[in-house]
């Protein structure tokens, strides 16, 4: 069981009120007795209860994190920005899976504040219909933008731009019949990124062929299946952009079980630079994005709201992305640039 104050006060047979004084550190308690009760509370095992201390100082030094999907390696590096950066300033995480689903999310949200956390730093499982977001009782920071919101700062990848790059760089290595196979159709950041595929098509003066843009989950087994459907369906494209790398894995899977020759005849690029991309025998083409700098900026922001260092002030970062070329799509021979 645990001690509290009002077992310390029995022992050593002072009021509740000099013991909370003594634990505290606050004035009106004599040395000999502050001495007394900082020993018996020893010898119990008296722990703090950060709870209720956090009530009374209106800051419990804790933050959340909610993410939707831990294992998606990108996602793991931002909360190691996060973690880093908090426990610095002397904050501990709660770190919240919401696996894409938003009344899991809502849920979290509720609990959260319910828990008195300082502050939150979210990315939205998917475009939000509903309003529960807007009613946060701390200050919230987006690690994604929902559209037509402007109430919380935020901080992302250009992913128009990112996704421009990515299939640029297909079209400048020789592919012609470049498919895109993202994630949900809910997500924000998924329709930005189709949304710089199509610029770059369009800046190349190739066609838009809707047949070659899927959509589904953010994880392996949907870029495999749907890029599994194309080939099955007799429209096999040359190269692929995926959402995401976890998608562009999938995707790489299929291919090679289908017998594409990886880069020469068939070209995949993906989204994140997640660890994974780079190993040997991957080596996956992707847009990198600076994961653990964006947990870190997260929690600078954030930082500027809890200790209302102008807290009502909006801000949104937006970070550049980089392709990173490796060995699943062709070496780019004379690099005619058109800019983004």
């Amino acid at each position: 069981m645990q001690v509290t104050i009002k077992d310390i006060a029995k022992k050593t047979g002072v009021s509740y009120a000099t013991v909370s004084r003594a634990l505290n550190g606050r004035s009106g308690v004599k040395e000999d007795t502050r001495e007394l009760i900082l020993e018996v509370a020893r010898k119990m095992g008296y722990q703090p209860n950060a709870i209720a201390r956090g009530l009374v100082l209106k800051h419990t030094h804790t933050l959340a994190l909610v993410i939707p999907d831990i294992t998606n390696p990108f996602f793991p590096e931002i909360a190691r920005g996060v973690e880093d950066a908090a426990s610095l300033l002397g904050y501990s995480v709660f770190l919240c899976n919401t696996n894409w689903e938003a009344n899991k999310e809502k849920l979290y949200l509720k609990t959260l504040q319910e828990k008195r956390v300082d502050g939150i730093i979210l990315h939205p499982s998917h475009d939000v219909q509903d309003n529960h977001f807007l009613d946060f009782q701390v200050p919230v920071v987006l690690l994604n933008k929902i559209p037509n919101v402007v109430e919380y700062s935020s901080i992302e990848v250009d992913n128009v731009m990112g996704g421009f790059i990515a299939t640029k760089h297909l079209i400048e290595a020789g592919y012609k019949k470049i498919a895109f196979i993202g994630g949900s159709e809910n997500s924000p950041s998924n329709a930005e990124r189709k949304e710089g595929y199509k610029l770059a098509l369009r800046k190349y003066k190739l066609p838009i062929d809707e047949s070659l843009i899927l959509s589904g989950k953010f994880n392996s087994e949907s870029g495999y299946h749907n890029l599994k459907k194309l080939i099955y369906s007799g429209n096999t494209p040359d190269a692929v952009f995926g959402g995401n790398d976890v998608i562009a894995l999938g995707v790489l899977h299929c291919a090679q079980e289908h017998g594409l020759r990886i880069p020469e005849d068939f070209g995949i690029i993906g989204f994140d630079d997640i660890p994974y991309a780079s190993l040997p025998q991957i080596q996956l083409t992707t847009i990198e994005q600076p994961k653990y700098q964006m947990g870190r900026h997260a929690i600078e922001l954030l930082m500027r709201a809890i200790k209302e260092e102008k807290a009502d002030e909006v801000k949104r970062i937006i970070l550049e992305p980089k392709l990173k070329a490796r060995k699943t799509t062709r070496e780019v021979p004379n690099n005619k640039a058109i800019k983004y």
